[in-house]
């Protein structure tokens, strides 16, 4: 199985994944329109791009009222237009913040990993994403066990 595997510490904050994501969403340069996003830590200096990491649970999927939430050949979560009704449940549902909700078109919006070739990966100049095959659906959990070893040292120090 294909993921985009996020790599923080990599990323720039360039928001090069912004404008490729929002061009193949809507054919407009809106990184408001993006379904990636940059979270800036201006105390850090540091800079973290997060979008759906298309889990496995699909909290999103699970609170659709209407079914309009389905799984492509890539194994995206998409959000079928024609289904959606706007009730915005699975932006309530999702725990990451990933799932948007479309103002202009009253529509659910979130990564459909661009059909197979996630437009975000390849628009960025650090690796910071990537379109990997992995066994191991939880990367996450990997970089935050490190993380948190980390800090878990760095308090045994303190104490």
């Amino acid at each position: 199985m294909k993921v985009l595997r996020i790599t923080p510490n990599r990323c720039t904050g360039c928001m090069r994944c912004e404008l490729a994501c929002s061009y193949m969403q809507t054919e407009t340069f809106q990184p408001s329109k993006s379904v990636i996003r940059i979270s800036s830590f201006e105390l850090h200096t540091s800079y973290a791009p997060y979008t759906c990491t298309q889990c496995a649970e699909a909290w999103c999927m699970v609170a659709c009222p209407v079914e309009a939430i389905t799984i492509s050949p890539v194994g995206a979560k998409v959000v079928l237009e024609d289904v959606c009704v706007g009730c915005k449940l699975c932006t309530i549902a999702c725990p990451y913040g990933t799932m948007f909700y479309d103002p202009e078109t009253h529509k659910a919006t979130k990564c459909n990993l661009c059909g197979g070739t996630p437009a975000c990966a390849d628009a960025c100049p650090t690796d910071a994403i990537e379109y990997v095959e992995t066994e191991q659906s939880d990367w996450l959990g990997a970089f935050a066990a490190d993380r948190g070893s980390v800090q878990l040292v760095q308090l045994n120090a303190e104490g």
